[in-house]
């Protein structure tokens, strides 16, 4: 591979002009495709199969006018204190209003449907708009705005929630904090303008690609709101990370004396190997997704997955490009060093392999202690309760809650199937007096039938909000009633999908694990031509993980220091798709540093160090550029904590923190302690395994030999 590559660099650094007009008209040919085919993002979850979305689809195919898909509000008015609702006609003027409104096809007043607390002071209208969420338009939510405002003026306290209503959340600018913090990291890194610029300049390029074609596929197939944001920060991060290896690689080249093109094919050639593998690995954990067999899910999953492509396209062709308009000058200032004073990276691996078994305890018992959080993760989907508090949709869950209690926020819906019952209507009552007896039931009203008066529907009012396990488990109660009179009863509504959803990505985090960790191995044994060195990379990741999950558990749902993190009074249940999403992705990034840092330990093994000497000159060689990646990547997904999506503040923050550990406390220290415990067995490969597996040559030997016969290449010399 490594000679394929290096012939790829050399020919993109002298067709430099061509490779430069390809990718900057696929940019445009992106551009032009967002700008004229795009179309709107999705914020509903769906899962096929479950029994909430078979209960859905039943009462769409018998009882379309209960608009089980429609969009719904709740308008909730309080009156001010010593006065009552049914004292001011702003609530009926109001609701006039709204019924006019765009797409909206009823509004049930407080009046006519006694939604009424006890003290006559709160209310809540429930509006149903002709269209599912996602089609809700802006004038839609718009005219609801400007309906309540009178109302406002007036005295009235006015909030409002439900998914009709949701704010757009538009792709905020929270990369551009990334983009300034890795242009700071790399003139760092590299001490010069150019060489920090063209590493941002083409990830810029390549992230612009992936997603101006992913908004263009918008207006073909439907978009969940956090596909483009998820896409659009893994593949600035690793776009980065991916053209920072190459670039470093490419000036080490210079500095032993190459010409600009032999010193980009050698790049090219040795990290850009690495790349490949690095960049595949990644692929595979968010591909992987499909396996989950949640739709959503794995639309995010193939979305980044393109931009990580993408980004490994870029770093093996645009970059030498770029390269060969920038010659030698990204070599930056030199600074002469005395052979004797060592790097900080090498004086680092050198302590750590002199203390390989304190370090290593220290590390893993560090990790465990943070991980102790984890074993207390509840899963859920955001709700209007975990909203920021000052929002609209927060007051509103707040007053429904203070004047009716928590359960109104999430009303189940209960579809009892009489097609076969003998007396329909005396199965829906004995369902609805079976449901009463229940615990944690506040109201059951009475049943509601289709025309054919085949189908009813009862809604279902719990006494707990709709995100606390006390309503996870009358869901399962109702769901487990015996037939009454020969009729079906299943669940739905928002909050019975959302706790279907969360039990199925529980039950799909472990098969998902096994297959990327079974992949992922193979490939890792294949770079590095052994059983023990994989089996460490897998190790170190499942610490991360672990220490991950209980930082974002003690933030997000405990509270701790959630002010530092802006969710204070937004704790609640770790999003349910948050843990099979970052260990996908946390997977393919660590096995990048893994990739990166054990491909320089195996290069100089392989080339006659000792085990110990070349655990020290690899590391010593890779210390510099992972520091700066790490700091880089950790900087891009910080950056997304500041997001207006709870999905997208938890995987930013997650990210964050995993890169951070994996990077600098396993990578960089539970790696090199473990290798210098194990010495030459970290390389034991069985012979017969040996003979099997093809030599992809990741470390560039075969550039230190001249090549078989080819005239049109200069010979490879070692140097």
């Amino acid at each position: 591979m490594a000679t394929y590559l290096y012939r790829l660099g050399r020919l993109a650094f002298r067709r430099r002009r061509f490779v430069v007009l390809i990718w900057l008209g696929l940019l445009a040919a992106g551009i032009a495709g967002a700008a004229t085919l795009s179309g709107p993002t999705a914020n509903g979850f769906s899962i096929p199969g479950t029994e909430s979305q078979r209960a859905a689809d039943l009462l769409n195919e018998r009882f379309p006018q209960a608009g089980a898909d429609a969009a719904t509000a709740r308008i909730v008015f309080q009156a001010p204190d010593g006065q009552k609702l049914t004292d001011t006609p702003q609530v009926k003027q109001t609701l006039d209003r709204i019924a006019t409104a765009p797409q909206v096809a009823r509004v049930l007043d407080p009046f006519t449907a006694k939604a009424i607390s006890p003290d006559g002071r709160t209310g809540y209208a429930q509006v149903t708009y002709d269209v599912p969420a996602a089609d809700v338009t802006p004038e839609a939510k718009d005219a609801v705005d400007a309906a309540i405002e009178p109302a406002r003026a007036s005295g009235l306290t006015v909030e409002y929630g439900g998914d009709a209503l949701q704010p757009q959340d538009g792709q905020q600018l929270t990369e551009v904090i990334g983009l300034g913090v890795a242009a700071v990291v790399l003139l760092i890194t590299f001490g010069s303008l150019i060489a920090a610029g063209l590493p941002l300049l083409s990830a810029i390029i390549g992230v612009g690609i992936g997603a101006t074609a992913i908004s263009a596929l918008s207006g073909f197939v439907d978009i969940g709101s956090g596909t483009p944001i998820l896409a659009l920060m893994i593949g600035l991060a690793v776009s980065i990370d991916y053209a920072l290896f190459i670039m470093s690689r490419y000036r080490h080249e210079l500095g032993t004396g190459l010409e600009p093109e032999e010193a980009a094919g050698r790049a090219v050639g040795t990290a850009g190997s690495a790349v490949v593998f690095a960049g595949l690995t990644v692929v595979i954990a968010l591909a992987g997704l499909f396996v989950v067999d949640i739709p959503f899910l794995t639309q995010m999953g193939l979305a980044a997955a393109f931009t990580v492509v993408i980004a490994v396209a870029i770093a093996l062709t645009l970059l030498p490009a770029l390269l060969g308009f920038a010659g030698g000058r990204v070599r930056g200032q030199t600074r002469t060093k005395a052979v004797d004073r060592p790097t900080r990276g090498k004086r680092w691996a050198r302590f750590v392999t002199r203390r390989p078994l304190a370090v290593l305890l220290v590390a893993v018992v560090g990790l465990g202690v943070l991980a102790i959080p984890a074993t207390d993760l509840r899963l859920g989907l955001p709700d209007d309760s975990t909203a920021a508090p000052d929002s609209t949709q927060r007051k509103a869950y707040d007053l429904l809650s203070d004047g009716f209690g928590p359960g109104f926020n999430g009303p189940l819906m209960v579809v009892v199937d009489a097609a076969t019952a003998p007396d329909p209507q005396a199965a829906a009552t004995d369902t609805a007096a079976g449901i009463r007896s229940l615990p944690d039931v506040t109201i059951v009203s009475p049943p509601r039938f289709n025309p054919a008066g085949n189908t009813a529907l009862l809604t279902v009012i719990p006494k707990s909000g709709p995100s606390t396990t006390q309503t996870n488990d009358l869901v399962k109660a109702i769901r487990a009633l015996p037939e009454r009179g020969g009729s079906e009863v299943s669940v739905t509504g928002a909050t019975a999908v959302n706790i279907d959803i969360s039990d199925k990505l529980g039950g799909a985090l472990a098969p998902y694990l096994a297959l990327i960790v079974g992949l992922a191995y193979l490939l890792l044994m294949l770079v590095f031509r052994s059983v023990l060195v994989p089996l460490k990379a897998t190790l170190g990741f499942l610490l991360t993980v672990a220490a991950t999950f209980g930082a974002v558990v003690a933030v997000f749902q405990w509270g701790w220091l959630a002010g530092l993190f802006g969710v204070s009074g937004q704790t609640g249940p770790v999003i349910s798709m948050l843990p099979v999403f970052l260990i996908g992705v946390v997977f393919g990034l660590a096995m990048d540093y893994q990739i990166f840092l054990a491909t320089r330990m195996r290069e100089e093994h392989v080339h006659g160090a000792e085990p110990g000497i070349a655990v020290v000159d690899g590391f010593a060689h890779s210390a510099r550029v992972v520091t700066a990646a790490a700091v880089i990547m950790t900087a891009v997904f910080s950056g997304f904590i500041l997001s207006g999506q709870a999905l997208i503040r938890e995987m930013g923050f997650g990210l964050a923190l995993a890169v951070a550990i994996d990077a600098f406390v396993v990578r960089m220290t539970v790696v090199p302690a473990v290798m210098a415990l194990l010495g030459r067995r970290a390389w034991y490969l069985p012979r017969w395994l040996e003979r099997l597996l093809p030599n992809v040559d990741v470390e560039g030997d075969s550039l230190r030999r001249p090549p078989a016969s080819d005239p049109r290449e200069p010979e490879l010399v070692s140097r």
